[in-house]
């Protein structure tokens, strides 16, 4: 039953939640979280909080539970496709930005060329990127879409995700249902047709990074301290309100074109998968 894809998934949540405490506390132990520190050294905590146990957890999953090579986390896939998604971040989000500009809705005041990015970069890029991709994608999508097919694995990783961020400062039940659809899908699909992480950590991080260092527009909800200073004007629906942009209609309908040109390049490749049941069911030929 160890290997079941529910047993799976309970052992990964288990050993993360067990690293992230033995990782806490040697962080608070050694101070470098705390009042009095750095920026830049209170940011590499938080970062080691956020990557130790999600890719120590991960790697123990895949080697001693599924003792599998770790293919989708492969190191010689990042110059490429990591890098890809990281182009492919900068520039959807950039078009989203773009848009709101066109309609009124995004304004530059000015611009903070004294901006400690650093902090930023390592916390909600490389952090979030990689954490959460490993947990959503790499653990969540990819044995789901084992046990009960694509399909499902689509709609259960996607509202996992966007039920993750309903607790974030200015959160609604429109921005995690905005979050599932534009950023749930879209990632999950770009595993499905890629089966790498890389390029869902490169587009998560530079996205992330992008809307708060570059264009200075809170990151779900949290506030950002941009390259650029700028405000958003209008209706929420349009501007996204104080989450931000991913809570517009500009962001979900970007990134539902990208999953569309996706899910189209899935089906022509036939590469969907049939839930386990089912599988079972197909004679062999």
């Amino acid at each position: 039953m160890v290997f079941s894809p529910p047993a799976r998934i309970v052992f990964f949540a288990a050993l993360m939640f067990v690293l992230y405490k033995l990782s806490y506390a040697a962080v608070t132990g050694m101070g470098i979280v705390g009042p009095g520190v750095t920026p830049l050294i209170r940011s590499l905590g938080i970062l080691a909080l956020s990557l130790l146990p999600a890719v120590l957890s991960y790697v123990v999953l895949v080697k001693a539970i599924e003792r599998r090579p770790l293919d989708e986390f492969a190191a010689r896939d990042l110059p490429t496709l990591g890098v890809a998604g990281l182009v492919a971040g900068a520039v959807l989000f950039s078009t989203v930005v773009f848009v709101l500009w066109l309609a009124d809705s995004y304004h530059v005041t000015g611009t903070n060329p004294d901006v400690n990015w650093l902090p930023a970069v390592l916390i909600v890029g490389v952090g979030a990127g990689v954490a959460e991709e490993i947990m959503t994608r790499g653990v969540l999508f990819r044995i789901v879409e084992e046990g009960l097919g694509t399909w499902w694995a689509l709609a259960i990783s996607a509202l996992f995700f966007g039920a993750a961020h309903i607790f974030n400062p200015g959160a609604t039940l429109w921005s995690s249902l905005a979050i599932a659809i534009e950023a749930g899908v879209l990632l999950a699909l770009i595993y499905h047709v890629t089966r790498s992480l890389w390029p869902c950590i490169g587009l998560h991080a530079a996205w992330n990074v992008m809307q708060g260092t570059v264009y200075g527009i809170p990151v779900s909800g949290t506030a950002a301290h941009g390259w650029l200073v700028s405000n958003r004007t209008g209706p929420d629906w349009l501007s996204g309100g104080v989450f931000g942009a991913e809570a517009s209609v500009v962001a979900l309908a970007v990134c539902s074109a990208c999953s569309a040109v996706l899910l189209v390049i899935a089906v022509r490749r036939n590469s969907i998968v049939p839930p386990a049941w089912r599988r079972r069911g197909i004679p062999a030929t």
